[in-house]
């Protein structure tokens, strides 16, 4: 493992030459894929070793490690303190909106975690059983997961704060024994009592919990239902330990539902044994990180990145985990992030594009990096929403670490293709996610299935079976699984994404599937777009949407965010873009209008809602997200569009 600060960074062409390193392991993981990830396991403890390390025999249902038994929280908790690790911090949280950072050891989170789950077991909470947890970026939360975990209970994180009615049909869907909450949360000044939400969410549900589990907090009050709630620290403290159950490495570990789902929702089904072979791996590997470091990931429990890199991958590698309560600007300033890092000894951080973007917008010169001493800061990773060359290019200049760009899902739980730290430095392509990750077999293809060219933009597509970590089915569901996941392109897993793999094998995501717009017969990328429009120096956030048009179909459209202390006439602004789009990708993209918006809409783990803003555009009846982070953000873009002659009639539905 390198040591602190060892990492190379790229010299000033922004490549390096490569060892072949990086090529030995991923054709391995292809090649002998029992064989590469039997090895890999052997970083997890087992109660009983598995029968088969692939088990094929009820294709496309790939169940990994069949035959079995671990635990999940023992291996994120129980086996560093057995191991002498007790008094190594195991999680920070750091709370710039309460002003609090408090930090648990191996030891004190072992003892926490188990007295919760004897808590949760007091309250029948069994093997098999589903916990909707419904909190705020506390350590509480982490502990609900794995005190599920230890207990053999699957867990269901709904981002804290999410509308009754999206809570409610989790509730249907997952039919939880129990459901633990928070009295609120804190969202920069403004304090969410969750309570009369979660209330509100039982009242609709048609399943009753048994039982919830309310964490009072000092900023909001709660009312308990006689019967039904009961105080966190009441039944904890009355709680005798509970001790880890053994599971099948098949079994369930959580279900998480997908952001933005409508009508009947979406669960993505992780297991136990897969997730933690890759997901452990991918510490070392992937991040390049060593136990006993600090590694934050900059997002929500409620999110994928959450649950992998907040509580679940950091842990069982036994590092430091950041848990943050707070934003990349206004808590206090855009200096948050160089805060957290220089405090804790942040060695790595992975958060999404957009909280770089708002931390550009604000201190575009970086001043505020000067601060604090980021001597030890070693790697930045992004993912959530597609990285603008712009943007990674910046944070390569004022960071002077390896900034890396890599493309992961919900689905898949970890990362598909990106730059491997831990195993090769690969040279840097701005624009791409770099390479497929060891296990991940990633092709482009068109609508035939049949493989285009290198650097033909097509569908991106993974090669069945894929590796440990990614969801074995959904929740319940496994027809819909097929139908949405493994139907279109035969032999495959259907991304939803769209963009390229250029000749060196670097995969270049432009859109999802659905941004590719068809602008009179051709097929372009408004990933692409975005690209020119954020290069111009006073854009600090855009999105390129496709808005429909008589004679050609489709053209596109740009929405522009500045910088702070842009004074320019927004008028010479849209003209230098439309010109820089002309200049750099052709009359063909047919670029001729743009607008300047204060804000996109997003959703709560940062991706721009293209689709929302198209319909807006389109003057079709639109429904606001529940995963959006601003609902009246929605009808300040309706505005700005329906001055430059779009969105005539849109009305949210």
């Amino acid at each position: 493992m390198p040591p602190a600060g060892g990492l190379p960074t790229n010299d000033e062409e922004g490549v390096l030459a490569m060892t072949g390193r990086y090529d030995e392991v991923h054709a391995r993981s292809l090649r002998d894929p029992e064989g590469f990830w039997a090895e890999a396991a052997e970083r997890v403890d087992w109660y009983r070793r598995w029968d088969s390390v692939l088990d094929r025999s009820q294709a496309p249902f790939y169940r990994w490690f069949a035959g079995g038994v671990l635990n999940t929280c023992y291996n994120a908790v129980d086996r560093h303190v057995e191991r002498g690790r007790g008094d190594q911090a195991a999680i920070i949280h750091d709370s710039p909106v309460t002003g609090e950072v408090r930090t648990l050891t191996y030891a004190e989170l072992r003892n926490e975690v188990a007295r919760f789950a004897g808590a949760l077991r007091g309250l029948g909470v069994a093997k098999g059983d589903r916990v909707i947890i419904y909190m705020p970026m506390i350590p509480e939360a982490v502990v609900a997961m794995l005190a599920c975990a230890r207990l053999g209970a699957i867990h269901s994180v709904v981002f804290g704060g999410f509308a009754p009615q999206e809570l409610a049909t989790r509730i249907d869907d997952a039919k939880p024994r129990v459901i633990v909450s928070a009295s609120c949360g804190i969202e920069g000044a403004r304090v969410i009592a969750y309570k009369p939400m979660l209330d509100a969410a039982i009242d609709k549900a048609t399943h009753k919990p048994e039982a919830c589990v309310v964490f009072r907090r000092p900023q909001a009050e709660a009312t308990l239902v006689p019967g039904r709630d009961h105080d966190w620290d009441a039944v904890a403290a009355a709680a005798e330990p509970a001790d880890c159950v053994p599971v099948a490495a098949t079994d369930p570990l959580y279900i998480l539902y997908t952001s933005g789902t409508t009508g009947q929702p979406k669960g993505i089904v992780r297991d136990n044994g897969g997730h933690a072979v890759a997901l452990t791996w991918s510490m070392a590997n992937l991040y390049a990180m060593a136990p006993g470091e600090v590694f934050w990931t900059a997002s929500d429990v409620g999110w994928v990145v959450g649950h992998s890199y907040i509580v679940y991958a950091p842990l069982m590698h036994g590092c430091t985990t950041v848990v943050y309560e707070g934003k990349p600007v206004g808590t206090p300033d855009a200096g948050a992030f160089w805060r957290v890092i220089a405090q804790h000894g942040v060695k790595t951080l992975f958060t999404a594009p957009t909280a770089f973007r708002a931390i550009k917008r604000e201190d575009p010169e970086g001043r505020l990096i000067r601060d604090h001493d980021l001597a030890g800061f070693r790697a930045l990773f992004l993912a959530g929403e597609r990285s603008d060359p712009d943007t990674l290019q910046w944070a390569e200049a004022k960071l002077g670490v390896p900034v890396i760009d890599h493309w992961w899902q919900t689905e898949t739980g970890w990362c598909i293709a990106g730059n491997p730290l831990g195993i090769e430095l690969l040279p840097v392509k701005h624009g791409s996610a770099a390479r497929a990750m060891p296990g991940w077999d990633v092709r482009c293809v068109d609508a035939s299935n049949h493989e285009v060219p290198p650097g033909d933009i097509g569908a991106i597509v993974c090669k069945l079976p894929l590796p440990p970590g990614a969801l074995p089915t959904l929740w319940n569901a496994d027809d819909r699984f097929v139908k949405a996941y493994l139907t279109d392109y035969p032999g495959y897993y259907q991304t939803g994404d769209a963009g390229f793999v250029d000749e060196d094998g670097y995969v270049h995501i432009m859109a999802r599937t659905d941004d590719i717009i068809n602008v009179a017969g051709h097929r372009l990328s408004t990933g692409a777009m975005e690209e020119v429009l954020a290069s111009h120096p006073a854009v600090a956030e855009c999105a390129v949407i496709g808005v429909a048009d008589s004679l050609k179909g489709q053209v596109p459209l740009g929405l522009l965010v500045l910088k702070a202390g842009v004074d320019r006439p927004h008028e010479e602004i849209v003209t230098d873009v439309v010109k820089l789009v002309r200049d750099r990708i052709g009359p063909v993209a047919a670029f001729k209008q743009a607008v300047v918006v204060e804000r996109l809409p997003k959703t709560r783990s940062g991706k721009i809602l293209r689709g929302t803003m198209q319909k807006i555009a389109d003057s079709q009846p639109y429904k606001a997200p529940a995963t959006i982070d601003d609902p009246v953000i929605l009808s300040e873009i309706a505005e700005a569009l329906g001055a430059v002659g779009y969105a005539k009639a849109g009305t949210q539905s």
